[in-house]
């Protein structure tokens, strides 16, 4: 990999969804009546959207989108970050590039004027606090290659990337832009499988990176590591991919994660929560505490605890993004 050519002015930009999060509570018979993937994430065409936002109980709105969720936490953790993601001329677009900033994430790609709008993810949450999330892309899958600030994308030290973006066509080929700009650059590559689904129509392409030395932080929870692997047992998925790349973080929900760092091997149990509330979100900010120790060469254990108290948080509340003061609750935890 090429020696970095200039200190980065940024400690992580990501590419990714621009969603607002839509997030009801509902029984579980709701998600049956509906006919939802419980627990994983569907995509949806605009009229399937517009049917389940109809039957979705009272809810609140919240800017979403997985990357976006990791930086907003980054943000929160006092790291210096942009985001590049394609919203609409139009209201949701607003409140998302208004969200993006009022946290401290510079977001500047332009807004598309034309259809389809601003993307949204439905998310149900049945009592248990599990999310089923049922997504519209909407202008997101229309990121081209050309709305790259191609200065922005070499002066962070990680390009982040989120895998549910890899699945439209466009930001697909911006991405792999991006990739060779960013390691060109000397810069370190940050890949989220983000869902099983994803790797199932995708595996081929993220397999290929993998063996290509392309991806230098990869993060998979358990069941997306089988899927990638074909491996059901979780120690032998991990050892089919630890070699391949750098840094490997693997979640396991109520059961901790582990990460392997070339050849150091690590495990956090999670953290301690009193209740459950909504589970959205918290991988994305697992990602996020874990970035936030790993951009300041701290050691991978500690990374890891960082990873498992910005999980614990986002879970106790509604909502995919952190609320409490972390930069205290860090140092009070580790």
């Amino acid at each position: 990999m090429p020696e970095p050519v200039n200190e980065p002015r940024y400690d992580v930009i990501a590419i990714g969804n621009a969603l607002v999060d839509v997030i009801a509570a509902c029984e579980d018979d709701l998600i049956e009546e509906l006919d939802l993937n419980r627990g994983g994430m569907m995509l949806l065409d605009e009229p399937r959207a517009e049917e389940l936002y109809k039957a979705m109980p009272p809810a609140r709105e919240m800017s979403g989108g997985s990357a976006a969720n990791t930086l907003a936490g980054l943000s929160t953790l006092g790291m210096q970050c942009a985001f590049i993601g394609q919203v609409a001329e139009d209201q949701l677009g607003k409140v998302f590039r208004h969200d993006m900033r009022a946290t401290g994430i510079d977001f500047d790609t332009p807004a598309r004027s034309s259809e389809p709008a601003t993307g949204r993810c439905l998310i149900f949450v049945t009592p248990d606090g599990e999310r089923t999330m049922n997504t519209f892309l909407g202008a997101g899958q229309f990121l081209p290659a050309a709305a790259l600030d191609e200065e922005l994308i070499t002066s962070g030290s990680i390009l982040y990337l989120e895998g549910y973006l890899w699945d439209p066509e466009e930001p697909r080929r911006a991405m792999r832009r991006a990739i060779e700009l960013a390691r060109a650059a000397g810069r370190k590559i940050a890949f989220t499988a983000s869902e099983s689904f994803v790797i199932d129509r995708h595996g081929d392409d993220f397999r290929a990176m993998i063996d290509a030395g392309l991806i230098d932080i990869l993060f998979v929870n358990e069941s997306e590591l089988a899927t990638l692997t074909g491996e059901d047992d979780f120690e032998a998925g991990v050892a089919a991919v630890a070699g391949k790349v750098p840094v490997l973080v693997a979640t396991r929900g109520e059961h901790g994660a582990i990460a392997v760092a070339h050849g150091e091997r690590a495990e956090v149990a999670a953290e301690p929560v009193d209740k459950v509330v909504d589970t959205t979100g918290a991988g994305d900010q697992f990602a996020a505490g874990f970035l936030s120790g790993y951009a300041k060469d701290e050691p991978l254990a500690r990374c890891l605890k960082r990873g498992a108290i910005a999980a614990a948080e986002v879970i106790s509340h509604y909502g995919p993004r952190l609320e409490a003061d972390m930069k205290a609750m860090m140092e009070e935890r580790l």
